[in-house]
């Protein structure tokens, strides 16, 4: 049966609209038999609600915001599908907004999402990010928000993130453990507290295990591989290189791959290297590499609850939540003992 509407489905269940409307929305006001009744006789007669329809009586989009500074990261595809699996459970569009990791491009596109253009954003902020006036502007202006993986480091925001303290701790002492005596450790410039948190972790196994820090092993780097290259070039070229690379985003672990073939340095027996990374073929590089994997889709997943927890207005008191996820170590031929 084609062309179904709320009011022919009313007719044939015998109930009033508002009854029917209530049941498929699961409003505690219906019974759980009642509820049956009409999903099964909405499934019967191939009932489509209009999301945009419902969205103009209750004055809104139907629509929620994704904001991601790039797609090429792994992390990103996987925490987008995430999202998609809740928003369409909830019956709304999802608008994907790449910034490029450029801060002009995440500035512009917040602030043109002020004003119930969507009815909430999820936010991944660039990596040089440097000021949260955008985001401040954007929380006063009411639309729910929820910052996943890269997020500020400043005031309070719901968020949903990763251990990222205790994998970059885990992920340096993984390369101790393995006969690494000086590590460096391969950051994107900026105040977010997700490379904050995985250099600490750095440095706190650094302590652990009495090897002295050395600043100079902290190699502050951006959003450019042709310039992130010269700088890893430089500190595997010079006289007392390091033995182990952490790196704390992928594309920097990348990098290293690339300059450690030009200049002919061998990984695993010359220098070691584990990263943050959800790629699909980290364990088809040569060697393969050892990550500490992100559960990306969870993290998607989680964020999209939290914001619909919002904007239905459920988060009871209004308290900022703060989702941590575990991550997990994977040992591949990088970082293998010689």
């Amino acid at each position: 049966m084609s062309g179904t509407n709320l009011k022919k489905l009313a007719e044939e269940l015998g109930l009033s609209i508002s009854s029917v409307s209530k049941a498929l929305r699961d409003s505690y006001e219906i019974g759980s038999e009642t509820k049956k009744r009409v999903l099964a006789m909405a499934e019967k007669m191939n009932y489509q609600p209009n999301p945009f329809a419902r969205g103009l009586r209750k004055r809104k989009s139907i629509t929620i915001a994704v904001v991601i500074p790039e797609i090429a990261n792994n992390f990103f595809a996987l925490a987008i599908d995430g999202i998609q699996v809740i928003a369409q459970q909830k019956g709304y569009h999802v608008l994907t907004y790449l910034t490029q990791e450029d801060f002009k491009n995440e500035e512009s596109t917040v602030k043109h999402l002020q004003g119930g253009r969507v009815d909430g954003v999820l936010i991944s902020l660039c990596g040089n990010t440097t000021s949260i006036k955008h985001l401040t502007d954007l929380n006063q202006s009411g639309v729910p928000v929820v910052y996943f993986d890269r997020v500020p480091d400043m005031l309070e925001f719901p968020t949903v993130t990763t251990d990222d303290y205790e994998c970059g701790l885990k992920a340096t002492e993984h390369l101790i453990l393995a006969g690494c005596k000086k590590i460096a450790c391969l950051c994107v410039a900026g105040f977010l507290s997700t490379t904050q948190k995985r250099r600490l972790g750095y440095e706190a196994a650094l302590v652990k295990h009495n090897i002295p820090f050395d600043p100079k092993l902290v190699i502050q780097c951006s959003n450019e591989n042709t310039a992130n290259r010269a700088l890893i070039k430089k500190l595997l070229s010079k006289k007392g290189r390091p033995d182990g690379i952490f790196a704390s985003v992928e594309k920097l672990a990348i990098s290293t791959y690339y300059v450690c073939n030009d200049i002919k340095l061998n990984i695993p027996k010359q220098v070691k290297v584990v990263s943050f990374s959800n790629l699909r073929t980290a364990s088809l590089l040569s060697p393969s590499l050892t990550t500490i994997a992100q559960p990306a889709f969870e993290i998607g997943k989680a964020s999209a609850e939290l914001l619909f927890r919002m904007i239905e207005k459920k988060n009871l008191g209004n308290r900022i939540e703060k989702i941590v996820l575990q991550s997990s170590l994977i040992q591949r031929k990088s970082s293998a003992a010689q």
